[in-house]
């Protein structure tokens, strides 16, 4: 039996994970969290194979949970699955220890693949993500920009790509504005912009909304 802990901060979410995990015989969802801290406490309580973990979590961010979760619990296996395509995060996310990455448009079916696969051990990459990684393998490009950005940095900037205000971002990411404005401080001046807009125009050049 593959015992699988569901961390994501929308409950409808989590409850479609679970549906689609119970499915299977093999698997079995032991408990839920929406953030950090819960997560914590539920790996403590309950011992498990496999944690399926969002990467837009309220206060400590997905990818920085992948690395506690690394760092303390090295046996447990970390598939990621995210809104966000491959393309923004899931080289990242491998490179911070996570065993697969998928997006939550996909195929439903492939959820019970891919904590199967991970609860081996092995890597679950998904065509995409397979054809992005030989794609920069085989012909390495120059880092861009925004490679270089913060997990919490390229959240900031892809919410004000979607137009939102900062008093928003700050409400979604669960932070205060003040700190929301440090990141876009932060962003300006990596990327070399002035403006909201000017960061608008960048993520959409680089396709990265």
């Amino acid at each position: 039996m593959i015992d699988v802990i569901i961390c994501d901060d929308h409950a409808m979410i989590r409850r479609g994970i679970r549906d689609t995990l119970t499915e299977a015989v093999d698997l079995r969802v032991l408990a839920e969290a929406g953030n950090y801290g819960e997560l914590k406490e539920q790996l403590r309580q309950h011992p498990c194979h496999v944690v399926v973990l969002d990467i837009n979590l309220p206060g400590r961010s997905g990818l920085e949970t992948l690395s506690s979760i690394r760092e303390s619990y090295p046996e447990v296996k970390v598939l990621i699955v995210s809104m966000y395509p491959e393309e923004q995060y899931a080289i990242k996310a491998l490179k911070l220890g996570a065993f697969g990455y998928l997006n939550k448009a996909d195929d439903p079916a492939q959820l019970i693949d891919a904590v199967r696969t991970v609860a081996q051990g092995r890597k679950f990459l998904t065509p995409a993500l397979s054809e992005l990684l030989v794609t920069q393998l085989s012909s390495p490009v120059p880092q861009a920009p925004h490679d270089a950005l913060s997990d919490r940095e390229m959240q900031t900037l892809l919410l004000i790509a979607q137009g939102k205000k900062l008093s928003d971002i700050a409400d979604e990411l669960a932070l205060s504005p003040k700190t929301v404005s440090v990141y876009r401080a932060r962003l300006l001046e990596k990327l070399h912009l002035s403006s909201n807009a000017e960061l608008a125009v960048y993520a959409i050049r680089n396709q990265l909304v």
